[in-house]
């Protein structure tokens, strides 16, 4: 049964929430657990749709997939019989590449769908492949699938022709074990990569560099057990650090890295919220309507595009004339049209969106394009006057654990229903006046 979230406006958001752990990094370092034989231990694991799927993935290949509790995971590569990897819901989450690079990088070959995900534009995966190829594998795209497998793996230094995330750990993966020294050039330098770095070196790999443009990897012949705690995620709580401006509302997000989260701090401050920061937590507050502001999305340590539909909702709120530029994904205003139905004043061209801030929005039924899109719209209706519904919420779900509970306790008015039940909407409509 499909649901929705229904939500009524006006409520400035107070008090605290805890952050959960990075989905983009746990996906990498799910899919690099199962490069050893020895158990490993995973914990602050996002419990999202996402990571559910890659876990589900993981075991149908065989792996053992223990899961501890919501956030902790044990899993064992030893048990592994397959290496081929193709179901109907891998195929939805992009991060399935990841297996891939971890396969390859383990058994010298592997086979996997090829990927899907949020319909944000296209993101090929030419550079992985790149990758692959450079280190001595043949890789080959029939039937909807990678195949990919070499004799052995070689080391090389591989240039980066756009600035990838995906490829960047894909890399790392599929070289920890190859003959001799990677050097991967023109590296993304996201806190992800950092991670998925790091806990590939707690298994005992040998990589240096990571979170610069240049990392380089001596493989190792093999990876033990290792017990790793995953980092916060930076876009989570910069979805309720924006929510808490937008709200006019004080929030204290807890269970965060601060430096991971100066772009969005440096815009918020800019346009006149309060920002502080504490050892692993920051503070947002805003008491008036907030001005405007030019934003570029960029590659780390820049303005991350999945914080642009959230920062462009609070800016669609603030007074006098914003430009966001989109430079990473091509189709990422599909939110746009929804804002405007709620009374926002956005005109498209191109890849920049030129905002008018209006004084308020009003409630609508709208639906999600996709998971941070999602999330604003969710933050346009905390703001709404009146009542606002935001379907296709699974996109939601697929990156935000309890997004609806996280927000009530903040003081959200808002709930999750099945979709057009009349009678749930009545009784919210009821309680919430």
């Amino acid at each position: 049964m499909e649901n929705q979230f229904i939500i009524k406006g006006g409520n400035p958001l107070h008090g605290e929430v805890v952050i959960g752990g990075a989905k983009n990094a746990a996906l990498g370092i799910l899919a690099a657990a199962i490069m050893t034989d020895e158990t490993v231990t995973i914990d602050n694991l996002p419990n999202v749709r996402d990571i559910n799927v890659l876990l589900t993935a993981i075991e149908s290949i065989g792996a053992t997939v223990n899961r501890l509790g919501p956030h902790e995971v044990q899993i064992n590569g030893s048990t592994i019989s397959d290496v081929t990897i193709d179901y109907d819901s891998i195929r939805k989450i992009r991060a399935s590449y990841y297996l891939l690079g971890a396969l390859l990088g383990k058994y010298k070959r592997a086979q996997v769908a090829l990927p899907g995900g949020c319909d944000i534009g296209s993101r090929p995966i030419d550079q992985h492949l790149k990758g692959f190829r450079a280190l001595g594998a043949t890789v080959n795209i029939e039937y909807g699938m990678i195949n990919t497998f070499a004799d052995q793996l070689t080391g090389n230094h591989i240039y980066l022709d756009v600035v990838s995330v995906g490829a960047t750990i894909n890399i790392m993966l599929a070289s920890c074990m190859a003959e001799g020294r990677t050097v991967i050039e023109n590296a993304a330098k996201e806190p992800h990569i950092v991670d998925v770095a790091n806990f590939l070196n707690s298994m005992g790999a040998n990589i240096k560099g990571a979170g610069t443009d240049k990392i380089r990897i001596d493989g190792v012949k093999r990876l033990h057990a290792s017990e790793y705690s995953i980092i916060p995620d930076q876009i989570e709580a910069g979805t309720f650090m924006v929510a808490a401006a937008a709200t006019k509302g004080d929030v204290l997000i807890r269970n965060v890295i601060p430096k991971h989260l100066e772009a969005i701090s440096v815009k918020l401050i800019e346009i006149g919220a309060n920002v502080e920061e504490f050892d692993d937590a920051v503070r947002v507050s805003a008491t008036d309507r907030l001005g405007h502001t030019q934003i570029k999305t960029l590659p780390y340590p820049g303005f991350p595009t999945d914080m642009q539909p959230q920062i462009a909702t609070l800016l669609a709120l603030s007074n006098g004339t914003s430009t966001v530029t989109e430079s990473i994904f091509e189709n990422r205003f599909k939110y746009v049209d929804e804002l405007t139905r709620m009374g926002a004043n956005i005109k498209v061209e191109g890849n920049v969106a030129i905002i008018e801030g209006v004084t308020g929005f009003t409630g609508a039924s709208i639906s999600a394009p996709d998971l941070r899109a999602g999330a604003a719209l969710v933050v346009a209706g905390l703001v709404a006057d009146g009542f606002t519904t935001v379907d296709s919420i699974h996109f939601i779900e697929r990156g935000y654990e309890d997004f609806d509970k996280k927000m009530t306790a903040l003081g959200a008015c808002m709930e999750k229903i099945p979709v057009d039940d009349e009678r749930e909407i009545q009784k919210f409509k009821m309680k919430a006046v």
